[in-house]
């Protein structure tokens, strides 16, 4: 057999279709592996988001544990520093562009954590428009613990001198606290939409809870391809088999 794929010129190409074949095989396996752990996120984020809120205390020592907190819903208590703040770009499917508020929160142990109230179109970046919204003294807000995020190729960097954000940098938004700041907490809080703040903005529950899965999609498309690649090697190999045969 292998005398006969080398008399027929099919030995290279049979070997090229062979490691082509593997390849798109394994990136459908890869595929599949991220579906399971995306199907497994998505079901965690669905069971945190009603579960009852935990102290932020409490979400951090399971951090400090290696226990993932992602989308742990905290409920944090203490007095908002509305004179510090962080505006972070985002588009809403109603209001259009605009930005998410971030605001330090003074917990009672004095050290701060930054809690994203929710979103404010354009023409209300400037706290002064809402006026109503920037309530005073103790304040309470139940929301889910976000991470940092990571800058990717397609969003542009953050301006800190402009306040105007594009990614979560927890560090650098902490950073333009200043040097008195106090402690700073290493996550945001996604403010849920209720209670909603006087005059109603910024209008809280922005966290986007439906993740984008369309792993089985691609995993069926690389198996597709590996497919093809057999029927395509199969229709080349007999016409070569034809050709070279002795008549």
């Amino acid at each position: 057999m292998l005398r006969a794929i080398r008399e027929t010129r099919l030995l290279w190409p049979c070997l090229a279709a062979l490691a082509g074949f593997a390849f798109l095989v394994a990136l459908g396996n890869w595929q599949m592996r991220r579906l399971d752990w995306k199907q497994g996120l998505i079901g965690s984020i669905a069971e945190r988001q009603h579960a009852a809120p935990v102290t932020l205390a409490l979400a951090e020592e399971r951090a400090s544990l290696g226990g993932d907190v992602e989308y742990t819903r905290v409920k944090v208590e203490g007095q908002l520093q509305n004179d510090r703040e962080i505006h972070l770009y985002a588009l809403d499917d109603k209001y259009g562009p605009g930005f998410h508020v971030i605001a330090p929160l003074r917990l009672d142990d004095g050290t701060l954590v930054l809690v994203n109230r929710g979103f404010v179109p354009n023409d209300l970046k400037d706290a002064g428009r809402r006026a109503a919204g920037q309530v005073t003294g103790e304040v309470t807000f139940t929301g889910l613990l976000r991470h940092a995020d990571e800058q990717t190729m397609f969003v542009p960097a953050n301006d800190p001198g402009r306040n105007i954000w594009y990614w979560r940098d927890i560090d650098a938004m902490a950073a333009t606290l200043g040097a008195d700041a106090p402690r700073v907490h290493k996550y945001v809080v996604d403010a849920e939409a209720e209670p909603a703040p006087p005059g109603g903005w910024p209008k809280g529950g922005v966290t986007r809870l439906e993740l984008p899965n369309r792993h089985l999609e691609y995993a069926l498309t690389w198996y597709g391809l590996a497919g093809t690649l057999v029927a395509v090697f199969i229709a080349f190999a007999v016409t070569r088999w034809r050709q070279t045969r002795p008549k």
